[in-house]
């Protein structure tokens, strides 16, 4: 079953984002949103845990890259979403689960 996990806490804060792609199972998609966009960007401490999370997708709301000032700064293999794509993200998974 493929799940929907979003995460809205910057993960220099709190350790949410960690506790996640822990219990993430294999296909799941990440989804970052408001703070925990933060997560995304390149050469960070949290950039290797995203990139040893083996068949999780990651993805992040651009709407909340760019009002953070982040969008070019993006790891690659982060897919960045719309408004619309989160709604797409939401139908194509079986339940969402959210990470407060």
């Amino acid at each position: 079953m493929a799940m929907l996990h979003t995460v809205n806490e910057s993960p220099f804060e709190t350790k949410t984002l960690e506790s996640c792609i822990g219990l993430a199972k294999s296909g799941s998609t990440v989804l970052l949103i408001e703070d925990g966009v933060y997560a995304a960007t390149a050469n960070n401490s949290v950039a290797d845990m995203i990139k040893n999370a083996s068949g999780i997708n990651f993805c992040v709301l651009g709407p909340d890259a760019q009002a953070r000032g982040i969008e070019g700064k993006l790891a690659d293999g982060i897919k960045v979403v719309d408004y619309a794509g989160f709604v797409d993200l939401v139908t194509e998974h079986d339940s969402v689960q959210a990470w407060l």
